[in-house]
């Protein structure tokens, strides 16, 4: 039986950016966008990801910067952005519980729709 942990520390933010991003590699939806953007450079973006869930869930200051800039050109819609958040919810319902991954879930949510607005309106504005 597999036992859901509590997000404690960078080693449980590792675990949710890698498992996140293997599914994320593996969607027929996300892969490609993926791919094109990093291009096989996946360690610096794992990187730069845990420092991100680190700061927000651990507030353990690390990521500095503003995420939305590297973001603002992908060619996304809604269709990437529901995809995105539906394999992020299933990490964290496969690995965690407690109020750690309610917040990582609330905040993924509250970011990709902020993301996807604020893309829709770049394009269409």
């Amino acid at each position: 039986m597999d036992v859901k942990k509590e997000i404690l520390d960078l080693e449980d933010v590792k675990l949710l950016v890698d498992t996140f991003y293997d599914k994320v590699r593996k969607d027929d939806i996300l892969a490609p966008v993926f791919d094109e953007r990093i291009q096989g450079h996946w360690q610096p973006h794992l990187e730069k990801m845990y420092k991100f869930w680190q700061t927000i869930l651990l507030k353990e200051h690390t990521y500095f910067g503003s995420p939305f800039p590297h973001h603002a050109m992908l060619p996304v819609d809604h269709t990437h952005f529901t995809a995105w958040l539906g394999l992020f919810n299933q990490t964290i319902d496969e690995l965690f519980t407690g109020e750690k991954s309610e917040e990582a879930r609330w905040r993924a949510e509250k970011l990709a729709a902020l993301f996807e607005h604020k893309i829709a309106y770049a394009k269409f504005g």
